[in-house]
């Protein structure tokens, strides 16, 4: 997802999943188009090499699992800081829970 109004859209009609690392918000979109997943991180969270490092980490854990998302749902991931510190194969583990939450 890259437009504002995209993002908008997923907050206001979607749902919620919390967790120690993210939030995420989901929603099951009209259209049966692909997955769309987008990101976004505050600046509270460090400068643009930390965000940056964020939401490239935040990505790969959701590429390597969109399989196991159905066409049609989109999902907003709000990182934490925690993001950074959290090995991979948890940050992993985390991602995937939302996914089948969204599946099922």
């Amino acid at each position: 997802m890259l437009r504002s109004s995209d993002f908008r859209l997923v907050y206001q009609k979607g749902f919620r999943i919390t967790g120690p690392l993210f939030a995420a918000f989901c929603l099951k979109r009209e259209d049966a188009g692909g997955p769309r997943i987008g990101f976004t991180v505050p600046r509270a969270l460090g400068k643009a090499v930390i965000r940056n490092r964020i939401k490239r980490r935040m990505r790969e854990c959701a590429r390597l699992r969109l399989g196991a998302l159905p066409a049609g749902w989109a999902i907003v991931f709000n990182p934490r800081r925690t993001v950074l510190d959290a090995p991979f194969d948890v940050l992993g583990r985390e991602v995937e829970r939302v996914l089948l939450r969204c599946s099922g």
